[in-house]
């Protein structure tokens, strides 16, 4: 009986879902409520993580908990630390949840609700977690080896030679400008500023009690670092209003470059204990525990989605970006639904930590689906707002108009109405001076948080506060990708650096740490720097770059997925990864091709550059603006060189690929896996951890 009431209440759930996905598809009336979106994707992820990951956990990969890990063969103290998967999991999510599921969605909104609500939670539950379970487990099984590495014994040497150049260069890119939006976000905000560096200490004072005070006391950790952060949030807003305190940590672009570069340093450098893992882990709580207050503002407030489910603008005419739904709705989306990123972090320092296989699929699969949720919350914030307000922050002047009149009758001739008041009157509200042409998806996002936790709690006289909260929650977002990324990076030039000394490649020797931490940090400073003392060139014109790129990431982790399983006797399962893979490749190489060589210059990057230099041959730029012309041509040019080199190397990629899969198929090739040896574990079966294990 208790089965069959366990199988009836997974029944319930499965159509619970699917009613409320049916709801958000069909529905045409005036508005709908955003309580839909919240049922729709707790239904489907639980779903998902119960029957589709057990599945692939249980089918595809057999995990095997009598098999050592990493973590306790090569027990280091700094890199390969057993670690509790709570802790972990925090850590995992925190890493890997930065600006995508935040962003991408809330400027795909354009579109409407629809395509982009099905792909977040259709991508995630099929593609994004199948993608970071298993290149985790494949990674467990190779002592916590990197997706390059593993592309070049997997694949071929070559493949996997190109494959560690594209994905080191990708990464570097990623973080310049991930460390950019950071500066952007703190340097006018004392008190997300003080918010976000009180939390190192805290990360500290919690790695030390854990490892020395008070060894596997995890709870007791939890509960003192949380109410640590928890202080220091509310504590932000009474330095942000002291004139003396609030000098203090208002601080300008550089100073910030430099103070992010050294504390990117550190948490690479640093055993991962000891600040890495627990701010992650604290971090990851903040991270949850605003998406599921959002959630739970959702279901008091009941909102209504204003944005409709399709917009004019599937056509490519959209006012946020150009280009049409497909492909660019999936490649805007991007970290929400399937990110190469990911990948990353699933053969970085994950699984140098993890006591068991079996708890891959809790870290691998769970966190990509509380990341896809991120997702979901940011486009209902983002669609529970006004259209007209929605567009009128998140579209630039060229496109609207440079006045706050011209601009409102733009958007209102779009149909959805608007007046230049309304904008004035909610910038007062919110603390702004202005928040017309606030494009990038940030502002956009924090105002419609605000809007409904104001709604929950303080009404009107609270937006500011709960606006000025989410901007801060947005910057912790996105910093934590920062640190676990440099630590990644620095694994990365250890191991290209071991191709040529072999002691380079020594994760655990300090001269090595300390070089490689130094070079990841001072490649992608050196944009970072670039970046905020010119704002027309350096890292910023590479931002059209990042959809397409990561994505081309996680197409090289599913290519090297799909190569592993095949080699594992796994063919008639081949599917899982295979579909999600060509998937990934359609809208990629149609994306690159767009984006280099389409006629519209708000979409082509060589169409955008000839428009520049016949303005130059007609002589209608004025001389002060040659020069940056002039180097937007440039940069144009190199989004165009950069796309396409990208582009052939996952193509090199998937060709070597495509042999071996032959050879293998074909029975002409014996295949060769190259997991570690299988050592039985010495750990008992409750054992959770040396630094950092369960109460």
């Amino acid at each position: 009986m208790k089965r069959l009431g366990r199988i009836l209440i997974w029944v319930a759930l499965a159509l619970l879902g699917a009613g409320a996905l049916a709801k958000i598809a069909m529905d045409r009336g005036e508005s709908l409520n955003a309580i839909w979106f919240v049922i729709a994707a707790a239904c489907c992820y639980l779903v998902a993580y119960r029957l589709y990951s057990a599945f692939l956990a249980a089918r595809l990969l057999a995990l095997d908990d009598t098999r050592a890990t990493p973590s306790e063969r090569h027990d280091d103290g700094r890199d390969f630390v057993p670690t509790s998967k709570w802790v972990l999991f925090g850590h995992h999510f925190a890493a890997i949840a930065g600006p995508g599921p935040l962003v991408g969605p809330t400027l795909a909104a354009q579109f409407g609700y629809l395509p982009g609500t099905l792909w977040l939670i259709a991508g995630a539950a099929f593609a994004g977690c199948v993608q970071d379970f298993i290149i985790l487990f494949c990674s467990i099984r190779r002592d916590g080896k990197s997706i390059g590495q593993m592309a070049r014994e997997e694949v071929s040497k070559r493949g996997g030679f190109i494959a560690q150049l594209a994905v080191l260069a990708i990464m570097v890119i990623l973080l310049g400008v991930v460390a950019l939006v950071v500066v952007n976000a703190l340097k006018s905000s004392p008190w997300a500023t003080f918010t976000l560096a009180m939390t190192i200490p805290i990360a500290l004072l919690v790695g030390v009690y854990l490892r020395f005070v008070r060894p596997g006391r995890v709870l007791e950790g939890s509960l003192i670092g949380v109410g640590l952060i928890l202080f220091v949030v509310v504590a932000g807003q009474w330095v942000a209003d002291s004139p003396s305190w609030a000098r203090v940590f208002t601080l300008g672009g550089v100073p910030l470059a430099f103070a992010i570069i050294v504390y990117a340093f550190a948490a690479s450098a640093l055993p991962v204990w000891l600040l890495l893992a627990p701010r992650d882990y604290l971090s990851a709580f903040i991270k949850a525990g605003a998406i599921f207050a959002l959630a739970a503002g959702i279901l008091f407030v009941r909102p209504h989605v204003l944005m409709p489910p399709l917009t004019r603008f599937i056509d490519g005419s959209g006012p946020v970006f150009a280009g049409k739904i497909f492909p660019f709705c999936f490649i805007t989306i991007a970290c929400g639904a399937i990110s190469g990123f990911h990948s990353l972090i699933s053969s970085g320092t994950t699984p140098k930590m993890i006591l068991r296989e079996s708890h891959a699929r809790f870290i691998g699969y769970g966190a990509m689906l509380l990341e896809s949720f991120v997702g979901v919350m940011a486009m209902v914030a983002a669609c529970a707002m006004t259209p007209g307000v929605y567009f009128a922050i998140n579209s630039p002047p060229s496109i609207v108009g440079a006045t706050p009149d011209a601009a409102a009758a733009t958007i209102s001739g779009w149909g959805f109405p608007l007046t230049a008041q309304t904008m004035a009157g909610l910038a007062h509200a919110v603390g702004e001076l202005t928040l017309w042409n606030r494009a990038g998806g940030a502002p956009s996002l924090a105002v419609g948080m605000a809007q409904i936790f104001s709604n929950t709690i303080g009404g009107e006289r609270l937006l500011s506060i709960w606006y000025h909260f989410a901007i801060m929650f947005e910057a912790l977002f996105i910093l934590t990708v920062l640190d676990a990324g440099t630590r990644v990076g620095r694994f990365m030039v250890q191991e290209l650096g071991g191709r040529v000394w072999k002691p380079f490649g020594r994760t655990g020797w300090m001269p090595s740490i300390l070089v490689s931490s130094a070079t990841i940090v001072g490649m992608w400073g050196y944009f970072l720097y670039q970046g905020v003392i010119d704002p027309l060139g350096g890292i910023n014109s590479l931002w059209p770059l990042f959809g397409i790129s990561n994505q081309l990431l996680a197409a090289v982790a599913l290519v090297v997925a799909t190569t592993i399983l095949l080699k594992m006797g796994r063919t008639r399962w081949i599917w899982v990864t295979l579909l999600p893979m060509m998937w990934l490749v359609i809208i990629t190489t149609t994306a690159s091709y767009q984006k280099i060589f389409d006629a519209n210059p708000r979409i082509g990057f060589l169409a955008y550059a000839n428009v520049l230099i016949a303005q130059i041959a007609a002589g209608t730029v004025p001389a002060p603006k040659l020069v940056d012309t002039q180097r937007l041509i440039f940069n144009q040019r190199l989004d165009a060189a950069v796309t396409a080199v990208l582009a052939l190397m996952v193509v090199v990629l998937i060709a070597e690929a495509l042999v071996q899969w032959y050879a293998i198929l074909s029975s002409r090739r014996a295949p060769v896996l190259h997991e570690s040896p299988y050592v039985p574990t010495q750990w008992a079966a409750g054992y959770s951890g040396v630094a950092q294990g369960d109460d």
